[in-house]
């Protein structure tokens, strides 16, 4: 399918994405937020914010349940409405609310993701849902450039107008989108068919190779996130300014603004193995040539490596597990996946960094590792779709 062909469900919604991603100020901000105006201790501010990580993994993985069984449209305009409103309400709310009630945003941003996900694979046939995934993610990451600086100047002016500002954008773009949103509820369709439809654990049983390809995922995202956590410190400890890193980020995402959707256009016909296989592979090495003496040259060439690794293996794996869910699971397929894709936001943190305590030199050579065993998984799981 070329761009000519993508349907216009796959547009508007790249479209929310974009403005979304562009206004996403509380996922960057709310530690110093926490810390600052909110007057809480690192260490609280730390509990609160980790909380948030697992209001997001229990998001990704049980929101899906609730599009497949309800509806993809209801849940998306009734998770996002709740949000956009607890979004504006935060500068109001008292302190000792947010253990609770920020794992809660987190929750039902989450859930409004996972359902976006599934709407915009279910408007487009099995097999070319690699480029309406590249498409969104070049959406949202061309809306993560546009969103921190313009962030930054919202609170010189108020830290009150940052999450209004935010909370109204939810707002809006729930709105924006809700009339291009099909009303059609796939498990009512399937049940309607004559029989009872299949339940998520007995597909996944079914599909030994797909079982064999979710630890992979999960073990490269504990990779792949090492880059938020233990690459800046490591840069920091050679010696470099934190400008470097920034323009490493930057360097990453120019890259994926650039490259994403050409590269799933002409590989759209390959083999989803060897493509997410090779991506896998591209990120443990460019994480272990972070094992080289520091300099610019050695890490932007890092950068270069592990990212074009992420631009094979990202849009090619979620659409590879989109197309193996029969259509009345693909938002509990699209949770599986997306939890399974962010696993890292809990476990690279705490492993990352206690492994660079304890030997920082070991770190990066055990990253190219990890990266090749998930690449040698990936192979493993073809072997057994074939069979």
């Amino acid at each position: 399918m070329d761009l000519r062909h993508v349907p216009r469900l796959v547009w508007v919604l790249a479209g929310g994405r974009f403005l979304s991603s562009t206004s996403s100020y509380t996922m960057l901000f709310l530690t110093l937020y926490l810390t600052g105006p909110r007057h809480l201790s690192v260490t609280t501010a730390g509990l609160v914010v980790g909380g948030t990580g697992v209001g997001l993994l229990l998001g990704s993985f049980t929101g899906g349940y609730w599009g497949d069984r309800f509806g993809h449209r209801p849940v998306l305009l009734l998770a996002s409405t709740v949000g956009g409103l607890g979004t504006v309400a935060i500068p109001w709310a008292p302190t000792w609310t947010f253990a609770v009630g920020m794992p809660v945003l987190w929750y039902l941003g989450a859930t409004q993701g996972v359902s976006t996900g599934a709407l915009a694979a279910l408007a487009v046939d099995r097999g070319d849902r690699r480029t309406s995934i590249a498409i969104s993610r070049a959406a949202s990451n061309a809306g993560f450039v546009i969103g921190p600086p313009l962030g930054a100047l919202i609170i010189l002016q108020s830290w009150t107008a940052l999450f209004v500002v935010e909370g109204l954008m939810i707002l809006a773009v729930r709105y924006l989108v809700a009339p291009f949103l099909p009303r059609e509820n796939a498990y009512r369709v399937a049940h309607a068919a004559g029989a009872e439809p299949v339940g998520m654990l007995r597909a996944l049983r079914a599909d030994r190779a797909l079982m064999r390809l979710l630890p992979a995922i999960v073990v490269v995202d504990l990779v792949y996130r090492q880059l938020y956590t233990t690459v800046p410190l490591h840069l920091r400890d050679s010696g470099q300014p934190v400008a470097l890193y920034a323009a490493l980020n930057a360097v990453g995402s120019g890259l994926i603004l650039l490259l994403e959707v050409p590269v799933a256009l002409r590989l759209r016909r390959l083999s989803s193995y060897s493509i997410i296989a090779t991506g896998y592979a591209l990120v443990g090495i460019g994480f272990a040539l972070f094992g080289l003496p520091v300099s610019v040259a050695s890490a932007v060439l890092a950068m270069v490596v592990l990212t074009s690794g992420e631009i094979l293996y990202k849009t090619t794996a979620t659409a590879h597990v989109l197309d193996a869910a029969p259509d009345h699971l693909v938002g509990q397929y699209q949770g599986l996946y997306t939890g399974a894709a962010t696993s890292g936001t809990l476990l690279a943190g705490p492993v990352g960094t206690a492994v660079y305590a304890a030997a920082p030199a070991l770190l990066w050579p055990l990253c190219g590792l990890a990266g090749l065993l998930a690449a040698a998984t990936v192979l493993a799981s073809r072997r057994l779709a074939r069979a």
